[in-house]
């Protein structure tokens, strides 16, 4: 069974975004953080404005920056305090490499920890490793361009019922029902 869905527009514009310029990170140690975005990551540092009363740095590189803020006191807005292990479904930054077979092999050399995973969609295949900062904060680094990215707007649902047993909410309607189980149904097929 294959639905249509319809698109309905709403009388609000997107804002004028034009791309993601930077991620800010609290860190322990600006200096700790800045060689980790550095040396592991090929980050540059740029210079940042003067007239910041605090310590921190920025970086830059593949399009976007790294903001560091530097907060010693990190562990009392519950953030990281043990090393956590790594969870490829936690909060991540993600970066697209080239070879992640050398990915792998440097972070071995440099003893890093890191998990590895493997998306598979319409025999598109997807390898991602994952690994952590020194302040806990999750980085993959993956082949992402090898699923093409499609709008849902092109894309016809198509709803697996039978294989969805969850509860139905009762407040939403038919369309909302069937495009959330067609959702979860496609998170299904592409979790870890």
């Amino acid at each position: 069974m294959v639905m249509e869905i319809e698109e309905v527009s709403n009388n609000y514009e997107a804002l004028p975004l034009l791309s993601l310029n930077h991620v800010s990170l609290l860190c322990r140690s600006v200096w700790d953080s800045m060689r980790f975005y550095e040396e592991v990551l090929g980050f540059v540092l740029i210079k940042r404005p003067s007239s910041f009363k605090f310590n921190g740095a920025w970086l830059y590189n593949y399009g976007i920056g790294i903001h560091l803020i530097e907060n010693p006191s990190i562990d009392d807005f519950d953030t990281i305090v043990e090393p956590q292990p790594i969870n490829p479904k936690d909060n991540h930054i993600s970066f697209q490499c080239r070879d992640v077979g050398l990915v792998k092999r440097r972070l071995e050399d440099m003893g890093m920890k890191y998990v590895t995973a493997v998306v598979e969609d319409e025999g598109n295949r997807v390898d991602q490793v994952f690994f952590h900062d020194p302040d806990g904060y999750m980085v993959e680094l993956c082949n992402c361009e090898n699923i093409p990215i499609l709008p849902l707007s092109s894309y016809s649902f198509k709803p697996r019922l039978s294989s969805f047993n969850r509860a139905t909410p009762a407040k939403c309607g038919f369309m909302e029902n069937a495009m959330m189980k067609s959702l979860s149904m496609e998170m299904l097929n592409i979790s870890f």
